[in-house]
């Protein structure tokens, strides 16, 4: 294994944890705006309709995936600038 590859190990965590929260952050903001209520429904949610569960859960998975795509490409080229090699 590329010592660059274990050098980003740590780096990659703390990257995936930040990279948590703020999709978590922005798909509560974009809830807010979508349907105009605080809090987005859980699968179990017995009130909530299907259309309402399934969209949220749409969203959410859109948000995270691109959120993370963002932040773990950001740490990769960072991580080139630094060592000189990609961490891939």
């Amino acid at each position: 294994m590329k010592a660059s590859k274990i050098a980003y190990k740590p780096v990659g965590l703390a990257l995936g944890a930040v990279s948590g929260m703020i999709a978590g952050a922005a798909f509560k903001q974009a809830w807010k705006v979508i349907e105009g209520e605080g809090d987005a429904p859980n699968a179990t949610d017995e009130d909530r309709p299907w259309r309402q569960i399934l969209l949220a859960a749409a969203i959410q998975g859109a948000i995270f995936a691109v959120v993370k795509a963002a932040v773990d490409r950001s740490g990769a080229v960072a991580t080139r600038r630094v060592t000189g090699t990609w961490p891939g």
